[in-house]
């Protein structure tokens, strides 16, 4: 997932290697206490079995889960994928009983965006800068209140 990064959205999004650095740091963070713990998962994509995408579910204490690492490659898009990844994840994290579900991305990642909005999920911070070797980036933060009253529907084989 790291490389695909890299190779992706660091490409695609004219970023700097430090990008593909912070996803590593990030998927360390979470391998070192301990993911996947039984609230946790990943949705793999995989095209010619080579790796094309991705997303997670992580756990990130206090009712609040996290939305990680998603990404598709660009051959695969389009097609609604990436509205039944995160569809997926959604229901997932309703079945495993979060209040919250928090993303971190940026805004030239427009459609993923689109889909996060889709989904409910309200823009709760922002901030521009030079960031991952670029004069302006503008990081965002989104965040979904989880209503667990509501019965998820089952998740999609």
């Amino acid at each position: 997932m790291i490389a695909l990064h890299g190779r992706l959205v660091t490409g695609e999004y004219g970023l700097d290697s430090t990008h593909e650095g912070y996803v590593a740091a990030s998927v360390a963070e979470q391998a070192i206490r301990g993911w996947p713990g039984e609230r946790e998962s990943a949705w793999i994509v995989e095209c010619d079995t080579e790796l094309a995408g991705g997303i997670a579910l992580t756990d990130d204490g206090d009712d609040t889960a996290g939305l990680r690492w998603f990404v598709l490659d660009p051959s695969l898009r389009g097609r609604g994928l990436g509205r039944r990844l995160v569809g997926e994840l959604v229901a997932a994290a309703r079945i495993h009983g979060f209040a919250r579900l928090r993303l971190e991305t940026f805004s030239d990642l427009r459609a993923a965006a689109h889909l996060y909005r889709e989904y409910g999920f309200d823009l709760v911070y922002e901030e521009t800068g030079p960031r991952w070797g670029r004069e302006q980036v503008t990081y965002q933060h989104y965040e979904l209140q989880l209503d667990t009253t509501i019965a998820p529907r089952p998740l999609a084989r």
